[in-house]
């Protein structure tokens, strides 16, 4: 089955074929024709199957279709996103796929002046992106209304809900008509989000692209066991001898990310960080180095990762594991996009073993724990790609311990972490270089008075969605 089979405007259909795209995905398959049907729809879909067109394209269509308004003072349909980069994503997305249509997008979140929003709100638009925070912030000082508002999708649900955003939520609801179809996306099916769907959607269609909690089969899943101290060496190791050309690093903190980014530019590999504490031009800017190839390394923090689409993303490493099982899923996510294979990689301490068992009871299959190679103890001066020489110690299997290792723990022989053949022909959730015409708008605002997660074991950063 084409894009022409399911329906879609022939505008539309020209914005998929000039994006290279011919056959819908799965979730487009089936999300397509039941939001142009009006229905409401319950998806549980990883990123990079291609969610963000299963949604937007129908939308756009529907848009197209309502002329009824003489105006574009309020927008007719509301996208909310759990974090910065995802809306500015989401956002690019629409203009791609409507830009031979009449239509105005725009996209509004905090940490960024609050005036150039309400001004470019004046002006009106059609389709509304937006964070939680700043879209109440708007509606507080009455520059937005929402009482035109025929479609919401909540996008990466799951996210939203980690992140605390649940009261946010209800009161942008409350802000709505009450009829209206509304479209909600999430990685997982947890408790806590099928309550939400309960309260929110009626007769919806449920879409399910991947088993329940299961990362995306193609990215190729492993750890070595090595000791803490020892991690970054054995990271770069890795990085040099399977010659990695593009890299994305998750760490638990935004300290632990500035750190290890340091560590790694000493080493010889360019780096740079992405987290909460950085300006939205910092990011920016480091998310297009990377992008554009010129930093080999991007390390992160969960949140700051959350929605960011990379294009040919060879290589996904936990440097920390993550104290929530199901944001391992989230971040392997990053790789194998689409159809293309990746690989995830985690360094695993002696203490972080309780949750590597976790993350294999989510996933209900054992990670491979391969035999740890040899490296060296780097100096923090040295820089193995110029120098030719290492100093330290030559170590072989970290803390690699019987006592340590996961249940049914194995150690094949050694592989290659080389470079994975690309591959793409459904449009995801990729994300091209922003061309807001001069109105894009970013940042973050203060995540202070939302109380998500269960506890000190549950803290993250937080601080990139507002």
């Amino acid at each position: 089955m084409s894009f022409s089979d399911l329906g879609l405007l022939p505008e539309l259909l020209r914005a998929v074929a000039d994006k290279g795209y011919d056959t819908p995905s799965p979730i487009q398959l089936q999300a397509i024709p039941a939001v142009l049907l009006g229905r409401d729809v319950l998806a549980a879909a990883q990123t990079g199957t291609g969610k963000t067109a299963g949604f937007v394209l129908p939308i756009l269509q529907r848009l197209i279709a309502d002329q009824s308004q003489e105006s574009r003072r309020a927008p007719r349909a509301l996208i909310l996103t759990p974090t910065r980069e995802l809306a500015a994503q989401v956002a690019q997305s629409a203009r791609d796929y409507g830009k031979h249509l009449r239509l105005v997008t725009y996209q509004v979140f905090g940490g960024v002046n609050i005036n150039p929003q309400i001004t470019a709100l004046r002006e009106g638009c059609d389709l509304l992106v937006a964070t939680p925070g700043r879209l109440l912030d708007l509606a507080q000082q009455r520059a937005l209304d929402l009482s035109k508002v025929q479609v919401l999708v909540l996008d990466e649900a799951d996210r939203m809900l980690d992140m605390g955003f649940i009261n946010d939520i209800r009161k942008v609801i409350k802000l709505l008509p009450r009829t209206r179809q509304n479209l909600l996306f999430s990685a997982t099916y947890s408790d806590e989000i099928r309550g939400l769907a309960e309260r929110l959607l009626h007769d919806p269609l449920s879409i399910q692209v991947a088993p329940r909690n299961a990362p995306i089969e193609l990215v190729e899943q492993c750890a070595y066991r090595v000791q803490k101290d020892h991690k970054r060496h054995l990271l770069v190791h890795l990085a040099q001898e399977g010659q990695w050309r593009q890299v994305l690093i998750f760490t638990r903190t935004k300290h632990g990310a500035n750190r290890l980014t340091q560590q790694l530019c000493d080493a010889g590999i360019d780096a740079a960080a992405i987290h909460g504490n950085k300006s939205q031009a910092a990011r920016v800017k480091a998310l297009d180095m990377f992008k554009r190839g010129q930093v080999r390394a991007l390390v992160a923090t969960e949140v700051a990762a959350r929605g960011l689409d990379i294009k040919e993303l060879p290589q996904v490493v936990n440097y920390e594991l993550p104290n929530v099982p199901e944001d391992y899923v989230h971040r392997i996510g990053r790789t194998g996009r689409a159809g293309a294979a990746g690989e995830a990689i985690s360094l695993v301490s002696s203490d972080e073993t309780g949750l590597l068992r976790d993350i294999e009871r989510v996933l209900r299959r054992d990670i491979p724990v391969l035999p740890t190679p040899q490296f060296k103890i780097l100096s923090p001066a040295q820089h193995p790609a110029s120098s030719g020489q290492r100093d330290g110690q030559i170590r072989s299997d970290g803390d690699r311990s019987p006592a340590d290792r996961p249940p049914g723990g194995r150690a094949p022989g050694n592989r290659s972490h080389g470079n994975r053949p690309q591959g793409n022909r459904a449009p995801g959730n990729r994300a091209p270089a922003n061309r807001d015409g001069g109105r894009h708008q970013g940042g973050q605002r203060d995540h202070g008075r939302h109380g998500g997660g269960g506890g000190p074991s549950r803290q993250r950063d937080r601080s990139a969605g507002r």
